[in-house]
């Protein structure tokens, strides 16, 4: 499948206007839930679907759907997109590669003339990083029931505002937000398009790859408590120091994760009250952890039952339709080569559509610097072009009569 030069120049300048919002001096990004640069990327969203003559929709979880076609009267379609939320200091890549591709994998099968059979979709999910609120995969895991939705509300950020306040403040109906089962009846086959989070392609030397899984991952919360008091006046036998505490939660996570072929971080620490002269009187910290056996994540974390470990997310092991697999890796790949498949420590919403029982592929675009989650994520540009390439062949094979 040729790359026509109209695709390509929508494809730059979309990538052109996503660019600024949410991005800071360092070159990360900062685009949470239900913030302005959230609304600033929603408004993009919206605005590209409406420039294709494509209606958009709105989750009751919050998650946008753009719909080439009328998955109500002709559907259920094939859905691709990812989504515009980042972490703290994050990548361009990350979520936005797979909306934008999304759009230009739609623009490169009108300008080849292509007719689906059924109704093609783009979703752009809401919260997929849990940044703000601590949950992975928000919006997906509300849309399938996976996240309760008392809980969801409840949720709050650093700010101690809740999620529900959020959500009001951001002009939505909190009282509203739940699992949608019309929304979820619309989709028959779920295709979501990332850049990838490691060195697979790069060591396959390869642009593209199709995802076989995804390990099994969870979030656990530890609360270290201690005694406030003078950093210049309290002797050091006299302190309940709780960093102390946290100092030795690292070090005891990472042995484990070494000892049972893990991947285990703490990477969020909120010290209270947090002053440099001032001894804490308590930190929390989240730790993440995954691995490609679930027996390992679960033996780390029972190595840290003396600190109280509290989950806050768990994602099982998905491993994606072998048959479906094969079938995108031979449509994204060369008629003599199929594109190569590999697995994911990174979550995705992909892992929770397959788990609420969505047929479900995913395709990679080679990242050279192997970097994820921080300003030098990248993607080459012919490689970003081979994925929309990729993409909209798989479209086209999913949609063929």
């Amino acid at each position: 499948m040729t790359t026509p030069a109209r695709m390509t120049s929508t494809f730059d300048t979309m990538w052109a206007e996503l660019e600024p919002i949410g991005r800071s001096a360092d070159g990360g990004y900062h685009r949470f839930a239900w913030t302005a640069e959230d609304a600033a990327l929603r408004e993009w969203f919206a605005a590209e679907a409406a420039r294709r003559g494509m209606s958009c929709v709105v989750d009751r979880a919050g998650n946008q759907w753009a719909w080439w076609g009328d998955p109500d009267a002709d559907g259920p379609g094939v859905v691709t997109g990812s989504h515009l939320d980042s972490v703290p200091g994050g990548g361009a890549f990350d979520g936005p590669l797979g909306v934008v591709s999304a759009f230009a994998a739609v623009d490169l099968l009108r300008e080849q003339g292509w007719t689906p059979s059924r109704p093609i979709g783009i979703a752009a999910f809401a919260d997929e990083e849990g940044a703000r609120f601590g949950v992975a995969c928000t919006g997906s895991r509300l849309l399938t029931g996976a996240l309760p939705v008392e809980r969801a509300l409840a949720l709050t950020d650093a700010d101690g505002v809740t999620l529900a306040e959020a959500v009001t403040r951001a002009g939505s109906d909190a009282a509203s937000l739940g699992p949608d089962a019309e929304a979820l009846r619309r989709v028959a086959t779920f295709v979501e398009l990332h850049v990838e989070q490691g060195r697979g392609l790069i060591h396959l030397d390869r642009p593209v790859g199709v995802a076989s899984g995804i390990w099994p991952h969870g979030r656990w919360r530890v609360t270290l408590t201690g005694a406030a008091n003078h950093a210049g006046t309290t002797p050091l036998d006299e302190r309940r120091d709780p960093m102390l505490d946290l100092a030795t939660l690292i070090q005891v996570a990472r042995q484990a994760a070494a000892q049972h072929g893990a991947l285990a971080t703490v990477g969020k620490v909120e010290v209270t009250p947090n002053g440099v002269n001032a001894i804490p009187s308590q930190v929390r910290a989240w730790l993440d952890c995954r691995a490609r056996e679930e027996a390992a994540v679960h033996a780390v974390v029972s190595e840290l039952a003396g600190f109280t470990p509290t989950g806050e997310s768990w994602t099982p092991p998905t491993v994606f339709d072998a048959a479906l697999a094969a079938r995108v890796a031979a449509a994204a790949g060369e008629p003599d080569a199929p594109a190569p498949l590999l697995d994911t420590g990174a979550g995705h919403d992909a892992g929770i559509f397959h788990a609420a029982g969505i047929p479900t592929a995913m395709l990679f675009v080679r990242n050279p610097t192997g970097i994820s989650h921080a300003p030098a994520e990248f993607a080459e540009r012919d490689d970003c072009l081979a994925g929309v390439r990729a993409l909209a062949a798989t479209l086209a094979n999913l949609t063929s009569k």
